[in-house]
């Protein structure tokens, strides 16, 4: 079970590093069903702070400070608000919502008659959604990489600085956990045991997008968005 979970971590990490997300989406269910989701929750952020960080060491050189420090002004606040909600609320309509946005973003790039951009204020919105939406929902790596995929910029940039938020918000989720006490012996195990398989699927990840072009990468990425709004809405029916 041991190996198979770590396997699975590989893979996810993988996804998260040529795409910026989507470890979670499939990490979240195999977890949920091993511990609970109350625990799956807390053991996934611990995780994904092996993955975001090795992400943001990997691509270092193209990190974009100026979205990045507009982004999590307002993230980390929410992302703090929605963790202490989480405490005492779980919504499934709430992530549907996130499904259908997800999907409109895939959309409105591909009918938009100009090319689509987020502006400054944008990305302080989106922030401030993404952060509320992680905290309360666990996890909201689609939305923030909806935000960053807007910014113009090469995939490895779009993938260091997502990942340099995710990274921000999840050790703030991580700190209130803490204090509620959401975080105990086995979920640190658990969180250590697939971060480690987290650092060796980002660098798999790395390996791939230097492989491959941007129009490639931002198929799969859109590919994976879909993916993700279907799978949010269809879990409210489940």
């Amino acid at each position: 079970m041991f190996v198979l979970l770590f396997l699975i971590s590989i893979v996810a990490a993988t996804i998260s590093g040529i795409a910026g997300f989507g470890g979670a989406l499939m990490l979240l269910p195999v977890l949920s069903g091993l511990i609970g989701i109350t625990s799956a929750v807390p053991v996934l952020t611990i995780a994904q702070l092996f993955g975001n960080a090795s992400r943001v060491w990997f691509g270092r050189k193209e990190l974009q400070w100026k979205p990045i420090v507009l982004f999590i002004s307002t993230a980390v606040p929410l992302t703090i608000l929605g963790s202490l909600l989480f405490v005492g609320i779980h919504s499934s309509y709430i992530k549907a919502a996130i499904g259908f946005f997800l999907i409109a973003v895939v959309i409105y790039r591909k009918i938009g008659k100009r090319q689509y951009f987020i502006t400054n204020t944008g990305v302080c919105i989106g922030g401030a959604v993404t952060g509320f939406f992680s905290g309360v929902a666990g996890s909201a790596g689609p939305l923030g990489a909806a935000v960053f995929l807007g910014i113009n910029s090469s995939i490895q940039a779009y993938i260091a600085s997502e990942a340099f938020t995710a990274l921000v918000m999840h050790l703030s989720k991580t700190l209130v956990y803490n204090t509620f006490s959401l975080i105990h012996s086995t979920e640190l195990y658990y969180g250590l045991f697939i971060g480690i398989a987290m650092i060796i699927g980002s660098w798999f990840g790395k390996k791939i997008i230097e492989k491959v072009s941007k129009r490639v990468c931002i198929i799969i990425i859109e590919i994976l968005l879909i993916i993700s709004g279907i799978h949010m809405i269809v879990m409210v029916f489940l």
